[in-house]
């Protein structure tokens, strides 16, 4: 193991995502009372070209007249390939409050995206005297966003969580899909006669947890785009939450439930961890560097699984 210990990431709660147009200003106060750990007001995919000016002062105006309380208040910004990202960023910390955290910026390629934008925020930020630093979140959804996986991790102090943007990685990987997460149809192995779909999506997600495990940052599952399927959004939950990721985005106000419910511990999950942890107490005070707990074999690397789950358990209750 390197000598270098592993950073921790951000300690803030971010089982879900909640997205919003920037164009639609009457439903920023049902997000802000929603659930979400995280509300994200969009300027990019669900804003016309036609709307961006007044989505941005829309959001501008909303960020320091909602309550929001204690939530992380991001604005995803639009992608520097167009005409309007370096707008989004002026105007945003020229005339927002301090109440905005983060800013998301999408499909970044390579670590350059992010210095591009880091070094027009550090310059603005300066200019108006800003005291709290913004934050960043990126979306991998590009080929060349993941084949950068890990620079980009290791691209900006700023930089505290990443997501996996399906349908535009999709299209840029050449997937022949429509859909967006969740398990595809065509995608499909056969054993004995009998089809078994396997998850087109897992191979990219332990990159982007592997990566931003390296460098503290939070990892995150994106879009899950059929929001009439609560068992599909579900099952990709739990799967993103077994390889690391810490929550999903909700596309629509019924996943918040949803998300919440698959990255919050459950009360028998966070007892036995508990359990595991006073065992191998038990275990330590005698000597002995593994003991059995339930049949099953437990040891130090069992400690750290199981304050993974009592810190995130202590966190959400904090």
């Amino acid at each position: 193991m390197s000598f270098r210990v592993q950073p921790a990431a951000p300690a803030r709660p971010n089982r879900c995502q909640l997205f919003g147009p920037g164009s639609r200003p009457a439903i920023f106060e049902k997000m802000a009372a929603s659930a979400a750990d995280v509300i994200n007001l969009d300027l990019e995919d669900s804003v016309a070209p036609d709307d961006k000016n007044a989505a941005r002062q829309n959001i501008i105006q909303a960020i320091g007249d909602v309550d929001w309380g204690s939530k992380t208040l991001s604005v995803r910004i639009n992608g520097l390939d167009t005409p309007y990202w370096y707008r989004d960023v002026v105007e945003l910390l020229e005339n927002a409050s301090d109440r905005l955290d983060q800013i998301m910026i999408p499909k970044v390629g390579c670590a350059s995206d992010l210095y591009a934008v880091d070094a027009l925020v550090t310059a603005v930020e300066r200019a108006k005297g800003r005291r709290k630093p913004i934050k960043f979140e990126v979306i991998i959804e590009t080929a060349a966003g993941i084949a950068h996986v890990e620079e980009i991790a290791a691209g900006s102090p700023r930089l505290e969580a990443m997501s996996l943007g399906a349908a535009d990685f999709a299209a840029s990987m050449g997937m022949q899909t429509t859909g967006i997460g969740g398990t595809q149809e065509d995608y499909y192995m056969i054993r004995e006669g009998q089809k078994y779909w396997p998850d087109p999506w897992h191979w990219a997600q332990a990159a982007i947890v592997a990566a931003c495990r390296t460098h503290g940052v939070l990892p995150v599952d994106g879009p899950f785009g059929d929001f009439s399927d609560d068992d599909g959004f579900i099952a990709q939950a739990k799967r993103s939450a077994t390889l690391g990721m810490v929550g999903k985005w909700a596309i629509h106000p019924k996943q918040v439930a949803l998300a919440n419910q698959v990255f919050t511990p459950s009360e028998a999950a966070v007892t036995e961890a508990r359990e595991i942890l006073a065992a191998m107490e038990e275990a330590k005070a005698s000597g002995a560097g593994a003991t059995v707990y339930k049949g099953r074999l437990v040891d130090i690397a069992s400690i750290k699984q199981a304050e993974v789950i009592v810190r995130q358990a202590e966190m959400l209750q904090a």
